[in-house]
């Protein structure tokens, strides 16, 4: 077999998508499980998705710490793909679609936020990063997902965003938990 060290698939430097296999079968179950719980509002400024959003910048965060951020690029891709295929099956298109888009712009800013910030305490980059990367994932779903339609979506937007940052600072107790036990997270080899 050839081997390119500067081909994608055969860098020796890339993380083999089947070792992903747990951080992407967590982003798949994180956006169907969001694009669907979204759909039901609590009260007049908030919906369920706004609890269990926030996980896949955790997924990403813990998979750029184990193996980089080219691996944590790919497993926010690969999410991307599976789930706006079957959010399609959960959810009407236009929030599959909306969902789809804020997704993947949230996750690669959380991706080069994170990557600025990883020197420094281990707080500060999952924090910081998951918090500007909500502005963006929030403004960008709620805008396309419910723009002209009936819902308060600009009430909702922010009461989702309120929860996303405070779900930020909370998951960073299961962030720190694993921290020594990243392995188990994506085994290198």
């Amino acid at each position: 077999m050839l081997r390119c060290d500067n081909c994608p698939m055969t860098s020796p430097n890339r993380t083999p998508l089947l070792t992903l296999w747990r951080p992407i079968l967590a982003m798949l179950m994180v956006i169907v499980s969001s694009n669907y719980l979204v759909q039901f509002p609590i009260n007049d400024w908030l919906t369920w998705g706004a609890f269990t959003f926030p996980v896949a910048f955790l997924v990403t965060d813990l998979t750029n710490r184990a193996v980089g951020n080219a691996a944590a690029r790919r497993v926010a891709w690969a999410g991307f793909a599976i789930a706006v295929v079957m959010s399609l099956a959960l959810a009407p298109w236009r929030i599959a679609l909306a969902s789809g888009m804020a997704f993947i712009l949230g996750q690669l800013l959380d991706i080069v936020a994170f990557n600025r910030l990883r020197a420094g305490s281990w707080w500060k980059a999952p924090l910081i990063g998951s918090a500007v990367a909500s502005v963006v994932d929030t403004g960008t779903f709620f805008f396309l997902a419910f723009y002209g339609s009936d819902m308060n979506w600009l009430m909702l937007a922010s009461g989702d965003l309120s929860i996303k940052w405070l779900m930020a600072a909370l998951l960073l107790a299961p962030y720190r938990m694993m921290l020594p036990r990243l392995q188990l997270w994506v085994p290198v080899r």
